[in-house]
């Protein structure tokens, strides 16, 4: 599993917006009053701004292209309009258009107060502790790897995620075509300090039907498929990393009770707590207000609340220690203080061996668990399997079945590294047992794998020659395999027929739901439910129930005899 490492806020003209303008955009510091955008970043030590995404044609804008004061404020600020706004008026007015019709050229669609959002990326402890103790080349590697991840992402949004809405209640729906247009921000501490890397992505809100016109992106769709975002944000940066540097991924239980996240093998985990000290304060502040809340009382005397702390209550509780405990920013300086500031507090604070500090990386290389994984594990996955995990997990963790798509990818994208460390005790197949046993499922999955397993794809041979990382030819093809037996009974209170199941007559029985694997057939009751033995009998076809009460259809070709109440009923 990994952890959340995309966080997502939205960003307003007015008072949120020059909140962005005089601290986000300099490096989390403050901005000194009446100083250009430009020099408060070389002062803060922070590079410029870039803009991104596929929408930047559209506005004049190219990818890469430095961030001005008069774009953001333009696009953030004023509620929406074109970055060279100003530009486009002056043109107007010069022309000889009204006041009116020359601010109206100037804006993209209807004037909004929600102007964008904004994606904060920031990859796992073990990536940045890496890329804060490292040598040059080590940082740059990740750095690199941070900043394609995050393209990555933003293009998923563009296609997969994104609507635009519009008609009356916003009854239509449609992807923004041209893309959208982003912001990126460097950051490289936390506000207490230690090392942090990460990105602010200031998200436009603004994007282009087909028609030419300009709409808003639905905010909501972008909230809840954050999770999914992280997700596949942490598959890309392990990945690259891993394979850049050498390295692997392995489970860890951070905290007790709860999944475990894919960390860097190798890496001390007493670093880790070493840069978690507001962690712990926010875990000390909550502690307290724990107890306070379960011994308020009104003014009667009695308990206010329930003497046990839910997990509403406790995330309500958490948000508040986390504001109580909020240290003050301090002021931003160069990444090489902050890099030899660091390095210099890990060796007299975190109880870490020094030579492991000044040499991380070679630890984590030749990390016996990196060794083992990155040398036994072969990039397979049975999907049949791993589609069973995720779908019990998301059907466990979202009440009993209220769950969407994006659930099941967020879920599927924190399975597939998880799932090729584990293989590390059980690989998927060996050379003795070549061919594999199910290759058409093997390579569906290793086929698929650019970017998402934290290993190499290929492992050495017996031979001296690696695996191929390519299906194998037809005269390694076997016939897919089919299911034999009967499946488990479905529990009666988990059959919830549509109407036209409840009626009798003929009709036709979705695949889904058949235990057979064979196409849709036409299907009649036979006026009793099939069950498997014992007590009830099998029916012929192998459909089976769990009770009598469940009233699944049987096919007409059924085997098993039927009683003479059985022929009433059926006419």
């Amino acid at each position: 599993m990994v952890s959340m490492t995309v966080d997502i806020r939205v960003v307003r003209a007015g008072q949120m917006y020059r909140y962005y303008l005089r601290e986000t955009v300099v490096g989390d510091g403050r901005r000194p009053a009446r100083t250009p955008l430009r020099e408060a970043q070389e002062q803060a030590g922070v590079p410029a701004g870039r803009w991104m995404g596929r929408g930047l044609a559209v506005l004049g804008l190219t990818p890469g292209q430095e961030v001005t004061e008069q774009q953001l404020r333009n696009l953030f600020g004023e509620r929406g309009r074109h970055p060279y706004a100003d530009r486009i008026e002056a043109d107007r007015l010069a022309k000889g258009d009204s006041p009116k019709k020359a601010f109206k050229a100037g804006a993209l669609g209807r004037q909004v107060m929600v102007t964008g959002v904004d994606f904060v990326f920031r990859p796992q402890p073990t990536i940045y502790l890496l890329w804060a103790l490292g040598d040059e080349e080590t940082r740059r590697v990740i750095e690199a790897a941070h900043e394609r991840a995050i393209e990555r992402v933003l293009e998923w949004i563009e296609d997969e995620v994104a609507v635009i809405r519009y008609g009356k209640d916003g009854i239509y729906r449609v992807r923004p075509p041209g893309g959208l247009v982003a912001a990126r921000f460097r950051h490289y501490e936390a506000r207490s300090g230690m090392p942090l890397l990460h990105d602010h992505l200031l998200l436009s809100v603004k994007g282009q039907r087909l028609d030419g016109k300009w709409g808003s992106i639905h905010i909501l769709a972008l909230h809840e498929n954050t999770v999914a975002a992280s997700a596949l944000y942490n598959e890309l940066v392990a990945a690259e990393v891993c394979e850049a540097l050498g390295l692997a991924t392995e489970p860890r239980i951070v905290t007790p009770g709860r999944r475990p996240v894919m960390e860097i093998a190798g890496v001390p985990h007493e670093l880790i707590r070493f840069t978690s000290r507001r962690s712990d304060q926010i875990a000390a502040c909550l502690a307290e207000l724990e107890h306070e809340y379960v011994t308020a009382v009104d003014d009667d005397g009695e308990l206010k609340f329930l003497p046990v702390v839910s997990e509403r209550a406790r995330a309500k509780l958490n948000g508040m220690a986390a504001r109580k405990t909020r240290p003050p920013k301090q002021k931003t300086r160069p990444l090489a203080q902050l890099r030899a500031w660091w390095k210099a507090s890990a060796l007299l604070t975190s109880g870490v061996a020094v030579d492991v500090i000044n040499s991380l990386l070679e630890y984590a290389r030749a990390a016996a668990a990196a060794a083992a994984i990155r040398a036994r594990v072969a990039a397979v996955v049975d999907v049949a399997l791993a589609a069973v995990d995720v779908t019990a997990t998301v059907f466990v963790m979202n009440d009993g079945g209220r769950f969407h798509r994006r659930h099941l990818l967020a879920e599927a994208r924190r399975h597939s590294p998880s799932s090729c460390a584990a293989a590390a005790a059980t690989p998927a197949w060996t050379t003795e047992s070549w061919p594999p046993p199910s290759p058409r499922t093997a390579w569906t999955s290793a086929s698929r794998r650019p970017h998402s397993v934290c290993c190499r794809t290929t492992v050495s041979t017996p031979h001296g020659g690696p695996w191929p990382t390519s299906p194998p030819g037809p005269a390694h093809q076997l016939p897919r395999p089919t299911r034999t037996g009967n499946p488990r009974p479905i529990p009666a209170s988990r059959l919830r027929p549509g109407p036209r199941a409840r009626m009798r007559g003929s009709g036709r029985y979705p695949d889904s739901r058949c235990s057979t694997s064979g196409p849709s057939s036409r299907a009649r009751w036979c006026g009793r439910s099939c069950a498997p033995p014992p007590p009830l009998p099998l029916c012929g076809a192998g459909r089976t129930t769990s009770s009598p009460t469940s009233r699944r259809r049987c096919p007409s070709s059924c085997s098993r005899p039927r009683s003479p109440a059985d022929r009433k009923r059926s006419t």
